[in-house]
């Protein structure tokens, strides 16, 4: 094999698929990232875990001399990133891998091609298209919200679930619940779902960055695919029951503000300055005057900021959140305002924006 290589385009690659690549194992073929090159692809890599896989076509190369190797990943990304030339011929004979810029020649002993696990190809009729745009807005929204290493492997991953052309995405941690909406385009009328590992999800928002592009979606035993004309991400699923969470989400909150996001954001962020972790929290006093956020923390200080309101309806509530969860949410807001709908102060409230993006949050207590 042998390609010349525009370098930048080279190493945003390697970056791209090094994002799945086990930096510690006992197999050091998964530590590898496997390098085809043809006159009718380019260059192709690939790189996998066994569970979460990576086949990305790279950009801006000329193929000399078609043929496969396995390289280490860590030393080919380090070697092409540290470079200082416009462009690298890479070559292999043997399992050994040479790597020539202008100045410079590293020779790099790899494994044979043939032991590199299988990665799944994308065959078949999608299930379905969506905009790359939307489904990046959508798993934004809601990978946050996932659970860190919770013995309940089903909320460890985000829901994927369509009904005909609607698509919902749902992350809960048992604190708070993340839920997405949005359009895909199928000619499908029934109802299928996934639960699909964040690590998966993470190297979505990073592969699929062209808003413009459409990404085909299948889903096939236990494994979700996702492709667009350059890459194809795969993933095994995880296993269990996703929690019911229509159940999950409060539909008689009575009190209702509205409240612009930027206010919210500053106010949130100034009271959780006086927050440790024994006190935590920040209350959320609503009237019709307005909204008072406080906190306060022993041996610390206290903190009151006051924030207008659009719009209120209801009795005065207080609350109390974890400033960190309110936060995370409105990070991902992508409107100028919020409506926040309560019920009292031992009762979850509920952030939304819009139509399409919810956010259920526990409250806390407060001392």
């Amino acid at each position: 094999m042998k390609v010349i290589c525009d370098r930048g385009a080279l190493v945003s690659s390697l970056g791209l698929v090094g994002g799945v690549i086990a930096s510690r194992t006992p197999k050091p073929v998964l530590t590898c990232v496997k390098l085809t090159a043809s006159a009718e692809e380019g260059l192709v890599l690939e790189g996998t875990d066994t569970e979460v896989s990576v086949r990305l076509t790279t950009p801006r190369v000329e193929v000399a001399q078609g043929g496969d190797a396995l390289i280490p990943a860590d030393k080919l990304q380090q070697i092409v990133r540290e470079s200082v030339d416009a462009t690298l011929t890479l070559s292999t004979e043997q399992d050994v891998a040479r790597i020539v810029g202008k100045d410079s020649k590293f020779k790099v002993f790899g494994h044979p091609p043939t032991d590199f696990p299988a990665v799944t190809t994308f065959t078949g009729e999608a299930d379905f298209t969506i905009a790359a745009g939307e489904l990046h807005r959508m798993v934004a929204q809601t990978l946050f919200a996932t659970a860190r290493e919770n013995s309940r492997y089903a909320i460890n991953g985000v829901l994927i679930e369509r009904t005909g052309n609607k698509l919902v995405v749902v992350a809960t941690d048992g604190h708070r619940l993340a839920l997405a909406r949005g359009l895909c385009n199928t000619d499908s009328k029934e109802t299928r779902s996934a639960i699909v590992p964040t690590k998966a999800l993470n190297l979505l928002l990073k592969l699929f960055d062209d808003a413009e592009e459409t990404v085909h979606v299948r889903v096939e035993d236990n494994q979700i695919l996702f492709k667009t004309d350059q890459a194809v991400l795969g993933a095994n699923l995880v296993e269990g029951n996703f929690p019911p969470y229509g159940d999950v989400i409060p539909k008689d909150g009575d009190k209702k503000a509205t409240v612009a996001t930027d206010a919210l954001v500053s106010a949130t962020r100034r009271a959780g300055l006086l927050t440790n972790e024994e006190s935590k929290g920040v209350r959320m006093a609503f009237t019709a005057d307005g909204l008072t956020l406080s906190s306060r923390a022993p041996e610390m200080g206290e903190a009151e900021i006051a924030v207008d309101l659009v719009s209120y309806e209801g009795d005065a509530v207080d609350i109390g959140f974890n400033p960190a969860y309110v936060l995370d949410a409105l990070k991902v807001v992508d409107q100028s305002e919020v409506e926040l709908e309560l019920k009292g102060s031992n009762k979850p409230g509920v952030i939304r924006s819009g139509p399409s993006f919810l956010y259920v949050v526990m409250p806390v207590s407060l001392q």
